[in-house]
């Protein structure tokens, strides 16, 4: 008999959490402050969670810069998920596909440090049935590009720094990505004005005023700490040329907005075309995937490229896509685990 599987992703401001069906929730946990509460905060996430019998982890919350080594970073999490576990079995993904205990894990530590997207590329590839084709996946933080041959990951890279050489691992995502790491400057009535080197804004404040995030009462990644809405990321954006409030409007801020954006755009458009260029040619299909999936559509659209385009929202709805290595984690528990 199958066991019931929970899958956590438990990242560096993110922790998410799925099961095989339709649950799945992402919690904002900022782990570079608050990794000694971990185990209270996992905790609550599982209270809140279906019933289960297992647990199968992942992690990128490693290289949070409260720890001194990514080993150290794990092992910290898998204490917090061992605390918390209570009794239940706890398996922990490897970027080799295969699943280590908690123990071997931490024997091992690099080998479980950010493997989510092998776990992400190999629940796609069985719930699309597609064989050859791109993963662009786009988060907060951060995007993968991951290339799929004949069913299976085809990566040049496998841990964080062969994956950023090859360009499969590129650190811009649509919400925490400071603006300055995007541009120098932006337009402003009429001439372009360099920006503060300074975390005054972020991606999420550009898609904010596009309107490709909601507005929220939430204030999870914004860069003063207040509210996740329209007028609170104008004012975000007007700081990022050092200006006041009535000297940025709200069509200052859409100009800013649009220009970061198509920046944004077309460095990602860059890394997707040099991941396709080392390629073998066999890729036939790019499909998105992410709640920041409007930003992969918007850099495919520069590129023109002559390959269809699908998202894995329209697959399996935009919360489990938002939830996806999570959700990853339980399916493909559930399908390899036998009691």
């Amino acid at each position: 008999m199958v066991k019931r599987c929970l899958g956590l992703d438990i990242g560096g401001a993110n922790i998410k959490v799925a099961d095989t069906g339709s649950y799945a929730r992402s919690w904002p946990f900022a782990m570079w402050t608050r990794s000694g509460e971990l185990s209270a905060f996992l905790k609550q996430v599982l209270e809140e969670a279906p019933k289960i019998e297992s647990l199968a982890v992942t992690m990128t919350g490693e290289l949070a810069d409260c720890f001194s080594s990514k080993s150290q970073g794990v092992k910290v999490i898998l204490d917090a998920v061992q605390q918390v576990a209570a009794g239940k079995d706890v398996r922990v993904y490897q970027v080799d596909g295969k699943w280590a205990t908690v123990e071997a894990a931490r024997q091992d530590a690099l080998s479980v440090a950010a493997a989510n997207w092998h776990a992400l590329a190999r629940f796609v590839t069985r719930a699309t049935g597609e064989q050859n084709f791109l993963l662009v996946d786009v988060g907060s933080t951060t995007t993968d590009l991951i290339p799929i041959v004949a069913g299976s990951p085809s990566s040049r890279g496998e841990d964080d720094v062969s994956r950023l050489l090859a360009g499969e691992l590129v650190y811009s995502g649509v919400e925490r990505t400071p603006v300055c790491a995007l541009v120098e400057s932006f337009p402003y009535r009429g001439e372009m004005c360099p920006v503060a080197a300074e975390l005054f804004a972020t991606t999420l404040d550009v898609y904010l005023t596009l309107g490709d995030l909601p507005e929220s009462v939430g204030k999870e990644h914004t860069g003063d700490g207040e509210v996740r809405s329209h007028e609170a990321a104008g004012l975000r954006l007007s700081r990022m040329i050092c200006a006041d409030p009535d000297q940025f409007t709200a069509g200052d801020a859409l100009a800013a907005a649009e220009w970061i954006a198509e920046s944004q755009a077309k460095r990602l458009a860059e890394s997707i075309a040099e991941v396709l260029s080392a390629g073998s040619g066999e890729i036939e299909r790019i499909l998105v995937s992410g709640h920041g999936d409007f930003l992969a559509s918007r850099a495919l659209k520069l590129l023109a490229l002559p390959l269809p385009v699908s998202s894995l929202a329209d697959r399996i709805g935009m919360v489990l896509s938002r939830s996806g290595p999570a959700h990853a984690l339980a399916v493909l528990a559930a399908e390899e685990w036998a009691q």
